[in-house]
């Protein structure tokens, strides 16, 4: 078994996922795979099962959709259990390109905690203009709440050192959707731990839909506030 686990979960990804997979090969890093599906009826289920008759590619499938934040804690307490030191989380839709895996691995080494940004200093993102505002305001208003020195919060493109983080577990987030991605950095650096952001290319994606509903905005804002104020 590999140190390094690396974990997407899926819904409908039967295109993306083959691709992704084969960058994660071509990466010529000693990994393995944990894919969480909940149940996705196009088939992304069965394409992931052929591909992961090599032994490193573990499938979970779940019954139904239970969330991206349970499929993200489900990871890391899988990970956790099997010794993992190292834990990398990112988007099945190819929006995260699996290229940045060895610089994020590297950096793990001396850091407990590693984010993806596309805006950082020289990140990129080719997100439709009215996402990207929405997008960038969103973070910027994070950023000035929460006084964190952090340019992006909502991105699942992530490294974990396990071997260090012995006060967090991804248990302890209560948020849904951005609000689960973006109230775990705000806990790391309420308990001090060492975060280190990089900058990435965010692709938006060419096959699929999104699957974040316009609602979340709303909430993700509300858990900014109680976030802000609480201790």
């Amino acid at each position: 078994m590999s140190k390094i686990l690396v974990f997407t979960a899926t819904y409908n990804e039967k295109v993306n996922i083959a691709i992704l997979l084969k960058k994660f090969k071509n990466l010529k890093v000693n990994l393995d795979i944990l894919i969480v599906d909940d149940n996705s009826p196009d088939g992304t289920k069965e394409v992931i099962k052929n591909l992961s008759k090599k032994k490193n590619i573990i499938l979970k499938v779940r019954k139904k959709k239970l969330g991206l934040n349970t499929a993200h804690q489900f990871a890391y307490k899988f990970a956790k259990k099997n010794k993992y030191k190292k834990l990398i989380t990112l988007d099945a839709d190819l929006s995260h390109d699996p290229k940045e895996i060895p610089k994020i691995l590297k950096l793990l080494d001396k850091h407990d905690f590693v984010i993806g940004s596309r805006y950082s200093k020289n990140g990129k993102n080719s997100q439709p203009l009215h996402r990207y505002l929405i997008s960038y305001l969103g973070n910027k208003l994070i950023k000035f709440i929460t006084r964190i020195n952090i340019n992006e919060y909502t991105t699942s493109y992530r490294g974990f050192n396990l071997s260090k983080l012995k006060k967090f577990d991804l248990k302890q987030i209560k948020g849904k959707g951005y609000s689960f991605f973006m109230e775990t950095v705000i806990v790391l650096k309420r308990l001090n731990y060492n975060c280190k952001e990089i900058p990435i290319y965010f692709q938006d994606r060419s096959h699929g839909k999104s699957k974040i509903p316009k609602i979340e905005i709303i909430r993700t804002l509300k858990n900014l506030i109680i976030l802000a104020f609480k201790k």
